[in-house]
């Protein structure tokens, strides 16, 4: 018996509400295949399944909203008949209702009688007429009234009392308007950053690029290419990146339970902002061993579909890094903040002419951008991030060898 839990589809994410079920009770199905779409506070996301098998029963109603972790259906394992699978899952229904504590002992009882409960709701109030007529007037709960008089019968200077102390008591608290998706996403980013910053002992470097080079090489293959073909240098600098963490891979991983943890591939997180204000960073999965055409292909739809909402759940869990761009913002250099549990951003500025010296020593207006990195320290030090850095530089002197296939590519 396999069962399927909700993923926590990002570290800030702690429920979902399911919106669909993509699958039924004996369907087969295969890793990867999506079963589910759930709402988070970011998207509604596809949910894809971690295991081969069948299903046998779906355990969460649609519009529900459940925490991460909670079993949502029951799948039968490759060769499993579902005799087996009800038979555990009878014994798991007896294990839980089984009960907490053993009854009373025969010595204890025998020792201090049996235990006797008299809830005091069973109790009859005693409340004069006057009294009960008034407490209707004024409208006073008399269930919340304790008689002071010596017998215990509540009078009409207790209705009084009690109505006076209601009128000095605070208004009470009008129902909370529900959040738009907007204010929900920002609660989200808010937990999530503030969690980085509280946690995670960052430490910045940067560095400035030439891109003369990359710059000629993308203007000659994007000549005779229709606009919605061309190769974009966000690409380029993707595939840089994703070179440099096989030389120092300690930058690809998270930070899980004191220790690091390399991440199960090379798989980029793009920050990508939201029409409707604020962020999601999902992942391109195995960006080595892209060409920049297909880098740029998969870069495109990427951000077409997180703004559409359209998004899987392996997109927002398997990123081991992030890498924002905002150089489409016209600024400079960026010095982002880590999305915990990763263990490092890489930021890229806007590509702008700036005096550079040439390999003659003369200097003219060239092509440039800055490149920053925030890494924890926890992780790494200050010298690996800088040689990141230099080698991210290094790739990015040669445009074509990033285009180069794989297999390959020269691990120096």
């Amino acid at each position: 018996m396999i069962e399927f839990r909700l993923p926590a589809l990002g570290s800030d994410m702690d429920a979902g509400k399911l919106v669909e079920w993509r699958v039924q009770p004996g369907d087969a199905v295969k890793k990867g295949q999506v079963v589910a779409v759930v709402d988070t506070a970011k998207a509604a996301i596809d949910v894809e399944c971690w295991h081969d098998g069948v299903v046998h029963a779906l355990l969460t109603p649609i519009g529900a909203t459940i925490p991460v972790g909670t079993p949502m259906a029951v799948l039968r394992a490759p060769g499993e008949s579902a005799a087996e699978v009800e038979r555990q899952l009878g014994a798991m229904k007896a294990a839980v209702l089984a009960p907490a504590a053993e009854p009373q002992s025969a010595a204890l009882v025998a020792a201090t009688g049996p235990a006797v409960t008299t809830p005091a709701a069973a109790a009859r109030q005693r409340i004069s007429p006057a009294a009960r007529r008034r407490a209707r007037e004024l409208g006073v709960d008399l269930a919340a009234v304790v008689g002071g008089a010596a017998d215990g019968m509540i009078t009409l200077a207790d209705i009084d009392a009690a109505a006076a102390a209601a009128s000095a008591a605070p208004p009470a608290t009008p129902p909370a308007t529900p959040l738009t998706r907007a204010q929900q996403m920002r609660q989200v980013i808010a937990a999530a950053m503030a969690r980085s910053k509280r946690e995670i002992p960052h430490y910045y470097l940067a560095e400035e690029i030439a891109f003369e080079r990359a710059a000629a090489w993308l203007a000659e293959r994007n000549r005779d290419l229709p606009v919605t073909q061309r190769l974009l240098p966000a690409a380029l600098l993707l595939k840089a990146v994703a070179l440099a963490l096989q030389r120092y891979p300690e930058f690809n991983g998270f930070w899980r339970d004191g220790a690091f943890v390399a991440a199960s591939g090379i798989h980029l997180g793009v920050a990508i902002a939201l029409r409707e204000g604020g962020l999601v960073a999902p992942a391109i999965h195995g960006v080595e061993g892209m060409d920049i055409a297909t880098l740029t292909r998969g870069l495109l739809d990427l951000v077409k579909r997180t703004r559409a909402g359209a998004l899987r759940s392996s997109e927002l869990t398997d990123a081991g890094i992030t890498v924002t761009n905002l150089g489409d913002q016209g600024v400079a250099c960026v010095f982002g903040v880590i999305y915990p549990p990763q263990v490092a951003l890489l930021g890229f500025g806007r590509i702008a002419l700036r005096p550079w010296a040439g390999d003659d020593g003369v200097v003219r207006a060239a092509p440039a951008l800055t490149a920053s990195l925030a890494a924890d320290h926890r992780s790494s030090d200050g010298h690996r991030g800088a040689l990141l850095l230099c080698e991210i530089r290094e790739r990015l002197q040669d445009p074509a060898a990033l285009d180069a296939p794989a297999s390959k590519e020269a691990h120096r």
